[in-house]
């Protein structure tokens, strides 16, 4: 059996629960996917699903990242499986909701998961659950799966008061880990967020974490700007100069 080496990629983590990151995961994935770059969307794990009238369950996360590469690839290939290989019900951090189940979360199957992109995809997003330091089995968080995964981290950090303190431990805790990170996203995950924060916070995140802060997304935007400027990021070369650094 052939086997295929592993695309490059971005691993898109969060300070927090509900930062935001799958908002910046579909970002990025369209962008790339107008570009004409065969991008390829995982997500090791997802809890909390959502369910309809007729009994039938989704995962929000899932069918967003689904949509955000649709046309490049078959049904098929787009399929929860391959999408996202562990789902659970509950809304709580993946080893609760998999023991409310009276299952385990497969911990190779984290990493194995993301394998079916392997010689097909030319560029991977990995999104992680909850923020860095989230557990996803009993032994294994977020961080040991980056660890594992090895691509560059794109960071997001909710807008307002508090984001300069969990973004710089979230970068503290990377780099401790010997992780390279690519930039921080602002994002505002609630029209309650403070936006008006974001410059203040963007320079000191930049200055106090020696990080670029790619620019700051507001609620329900597709657009990331930067000094109140809608700019277009080059994601790829983010990868290439990482791995130079």
């Amino acid at each position: 059996m052939t086997s295929f080496a592993a695309p490059p990629g971005l691993f898109v983590t969060g300070t927090d629960t509900g930062v935001g990151k799958t908002q910046i995961a579909v970002l990025i994935a369209e962008q790339l996917r107008s570009e004409g770059v065969q991008v390829g969307v995982y997500k090791p794990v997802c809890s909390g699903a959502s369910s309809d009238q007729a009994g039938r369950i989704w995962w929000d996360d899932i069918c967003r990242l689904r949509d955000a590469v649709r046309g490049i690839w078959t049904d098929d290939e787009l399929s929860d499986d391959v999408v996202c290989p562990q789902r659970f019900l509950a809304p709580l951090a993946p080893p609760l909701a998999a023991r409310a189940e009276n299952r385990a979360v497969d911990i190779p199957l984290l990493r194995t998961g993301a394998d079916r992109w392997n010689g097909r995809s030319e560029f991977l997003i990995v999104e992680g659950a909850g923020g860095f330091l989230t557990p996803l089995s009993e032994t294994t968080n977020v961080a040991d799966l980056a660890c594992d995964f090895r691509y560059p981290l794109i960071v997001v950090a909710r807008c307002g008061l508090g984001t300069i303190n969990h973004s710089l431990l979230t970068i503290e805790a990377a780099r401790r880990r010997g992780l390279q990170i690519a930039g921080v996203v602002l994002n505002q995950p609630h029209l309650s967020d403070n936006l008006e924060l974001s410059s203040d916070n963007a320079a000191e995140i930049e200055s106090r974490g020696d990080v670029p802060v790619i620019g700051v997304v507001s609620w329900n935007s597709v657009d990331i700007r930067r000094h109140g400027r809608t700019i277009r990021i080059a994601w790829q070369t983010l990868t290439t100069k990482c791995s130079r650094g």
